[in-house]
């Protein structure tokens, strides 16, 4: 712009602001199915791996879709991200899976903006897990989030709403007992292993898959079942071996998946396959088993879970076990809500304040270009002692400060202009 235009918008008062692109958080989208509407056989046909995620990156980038993330566990698949509408966000995640949109929308859970912001803060606390306050979800979390970062999807609305979800859920967990005691899927399974299983030192144990739900089940076992015969086995067998050597267990190959099935009595699945690996066939003239799936989508034939002699349990069902530690986590939902509530509104005060930030910058930019402007100085250095640069820093603050409690950009702008030449007097 020439100093002419420069000159003449400030001796008219036209402000010309150049406003650059913020989010508007009514564009940021939730949609999610999770087990208090469907069951593990539905939530699994939406269930997304890795690769079934980086495919969902790249089509949302095709989409124009720029911020986005996937959070898919065994309670839940949710879609976040900015996008025009829901049903970009929908169809995205369903092209991906086994299940249709339309499936998907009948027992799906919709919001948008702070309603979206306010879900993720509570399922981040273990508010909204199946089994309260379980905070294994805040790993899954980070998982989701890093993904999406390094391909790209985590932009500065995401990046700092994730960020303050993760300190209120840290807070949370530091000042309240919402996770107190030992009670979580893993741990539920052991629980139900003990309650139901006479004799269990003398029963052969197999898990399969030594992800982080397997890892903790393994450490359950370890630590609350008097069981000497429990065996590791895991797709990729370095894993395996490394977990059994540090809790003095066995492991085994995954071609030995059959005969161990045989062999043992008490079978649990924590794998990610996209197929069951647990078959009928598995179970020829077998004995009894009991068999406990944590996988979702179920890594366990749907004939096997039906056999005389398969005793089976999902992730539902342990979830339905509740004893008095849950009692008491309960009595911290209050808390946890009040902590939540924190957060929530300083994210909503850095929302209201970044939407400013546009209009804050063509405020500095315009006084800068007063103080370079031959006209302003000629006509009033008679009168006045130009303002030192910091004063300019001084007078946008304080337009900041008035702007974060009442909304009226034009009449700041004005304000802000009159007290930059006040500020000059000798």
């Amino acid at each position: 712009m020439g100093e002419r235009y420069i000159c003449s918008d400030i001796k008219h008062g036209r402000t010309n602001f150049m406003h650059e692109k913020v989010t508007d958080i009514a564009t940021f989208f939730l949609a999610g199915i999770n087990y208090r509407k469907s069951d593990a056989s539905v939530r699994g046909q939406f269930a997304i791996n890795n690769d079934q995620y980086a495919s969902i990156l790249q089509k949302a980038k095709l989409a124009g879709i720029n911020e986005l993330f996937i959070l898919s566990t065994c309670n839940r698949t949710e879609i976040y991200g900015i996008a025009e509408n829901v049903d970009l966000l929908i169809n995205l995640l369903c092209a991906e899976t086994s299940g249709s949109a339309e499936q998907f929308k009948k027992v799906a859970y919709i919001k948008k903006g702070t309603e979206a912001a306010r879900h993720l803060f509570s399922v981040a606390a273990g508010l909204d897990s199946q089994i309260l306050g379980d905070y294994e979800i805040i790993g899954q979390i980070k998982a989701s989030v890093k993904f999406a970062r390094e391909n790209g999807f985590i932009k500065s609305f995401t990046e700092r709403l994730v960020n303050s979800v993760l300190q209120a859920s840290k807070q949370v967990k530091n000042e309240t007992a919402l996770s107190g005691g030992t009670v979580s899927v893993s741990f539920a399974a052991v629980q139900y292993i003990r309650e139901n299983v006479k004799d269990i030192s003398s029963k052969n144990i197999l898990l399969i898959g030594t992800g982080k739900i397997g890892r903790n089940t393994c450490k359950n076992l370890a630590d609350y079942v008097e069981a000497n015969h429990i065996t590791l086995i895991n797709r990729t067998e370095e894993k395996a071996e490394a977990l059994a050597k540090e809790l003095g267990l066995h492991y085994a190959p995954m071609s030995q998946l059959p005969e161990k099935i045989t062999s043992s009595d008490i079978i649990l699945v924590a794998t990610n396959a996209t197929e069951p690996i647990i078959l009928a066939s598995h179970f020829a003239n077998s004995s009894e088993k009991l068999i406990i799936d944590l996988s979702v989508p179920s890594n366990v034939e749907q004939t096997a879970q039906q056999l005389p002699q398969v005793t089976f349990v999902n992730v539902d069902e342990l979830s339905k076990l509740k004893d008095e530690t849950l009692a008491k986590r309960q009595a911290e939902v209050p808390k946890a809500k009040e902590i939540i509530a924190e957060h929530i509104s300083d994210f909503t005060e850095w929302y209201d304040m970044r939407k400013n930030v546009p209009v804050l910058k063509a405020v500095k930019n315009k006084l800068e270009e007063m103080k370079s402007c031959s006209l302003y100085t000629q006509t009033l250095s008679e009168h006045y002692t130009f303002p030192p640069g910091n004063k300019i820093q001084q007078v946008v603050s304080g337009m900041a400060t008035k702007m974060r409690k009442q909304n009226q950009k034009g009449c700041y702008y004005i304000e802000a202009i009159n007290e930059f030449i006040a500020t000059g007097t000798d």
